[in-house]
């Protein structure tokens, strides 16, 4: 197929890769062309604004950071929307709010334009080993065309619902596993506060009922004191804020993870932000000064 990709960050690059390796004509846009040097080498073509992208491309992913960048990328100056042909896709892969997907999915359907929210989780690790679980919100029909797309990037594909249901899974996601990042940062700081070695704990636990990955991960971060970004604390600052609002506007109770979303306004506050999200240890160890 003609892609069109955009976000050469750490997820999107390996993910392009996987597309270009499967034989696809691949194309990209890049705000700052130097980041996309490495796949123009390996043989993507390099387009000058987002609608030379879209007008020779059937489908265009992005993986870009916030709803103000993915609603620009399509709706700005020389963006997708003015080169996409009827019957093309535009495959949203960012965490954006569901109410920006669901806005996008209105203005392209009135270009006869499909398109499709399909956030991932898996990290990193997941976009190089192309197994990212990705969770899509659109038209079954619409997935059915790009499925075999996804399917050269992640490990499950599942469909959700409509659009802007695939931001609703995401936001789900996002809020489970960073409240158990706080939950392991708990563990680990009263660990620390009885002298005992965390590494050890950590070893103990993973062989019980506790045992999950992000203790696995996180866990093993906390107790190496190794704070440098898997995944940057502002993305998941960023999540909470859009899953948080999302609550406020239906009246949801989040308990737990409103009491996550301080921990994290604290580690910004401390300017962890460019840091992984296990620093929230660091938070709990500041606080108890």
């Amino acid at each position: 197929m003609r892609v069109g990709f955009v976000g050469m960050g750490v997820m999107g690059l390996p993910m392009a890769r996987h597309l270009l390796a499967a034989g696809h004509d691949l194309a990209v846009w890049a705000r700052r062309p130097a980041s996309a040097d490495a796949i123009v080498a390996e043989g993507a073509h390099l387009c000058v604004t987002p609608a030379e992208l879209a007008a020779r491309s059937e489908v265009v992913i992005s993986v870009v950071t916030a709803s103000r960048d993915v609603e620009e990328l399509a709706l700005g100056p020389d963006g997708l929307i003015e080169g996409l042909a009827s019957g093309a896709v535009h495959v949203d892969m960012s965490t954006i709010a569901p109410a920006t997907a669901r806005m996008l999915a209105t203005r392209y359907a009135e270009r006869g334009i499909g398109w499709l929210d399909a956030p991932v989780s898996g990290g990193e690790a997941g976009a190089r080993e192309a197994t990212l679980a990705i969770m899509v919100g659109g038209a079954e029909e619409t997935l059915a065309q790009v499925r075999p797309l996804l399917a050269c990037l992640g490990r499950t594909v599942v469909h959700i619902g409509p659009a802007g249901a695939g931001q609703v899974a995401k936001a789900c996601n996002q809020m489970i596993m960073v409240n158990v990042i706080q939950a392991c940062a708990e563990a680990m700081r009263l660990a620390g506060a009885h002298g005992v070695e965390l590494h050890r704990v950590r070893e103990a636990l993973m062989g019980g009922s506790a045992a999950s990955r992000v203790l696995d991960v996180m866990g093993g971060r906390m107790a190496r004191r190794d704070f440098a970004a898997g995944i940057q604390s502002r993305l998941h600052h960023k999540d909470f804020a859009i899953l948080l609002e999302e609550a406020r506007q239906l009246g949801v109770p989040l308990p737990v993870a409103a009491q996550t979303w301080q921990q994290l306004n604290a580690l910004m506050a401390l300017g962890g932000s460019l840091d992984d999200t296990a620093s929230l240890l660091r938070v709990l160890e500041a606080q108890g000064l």
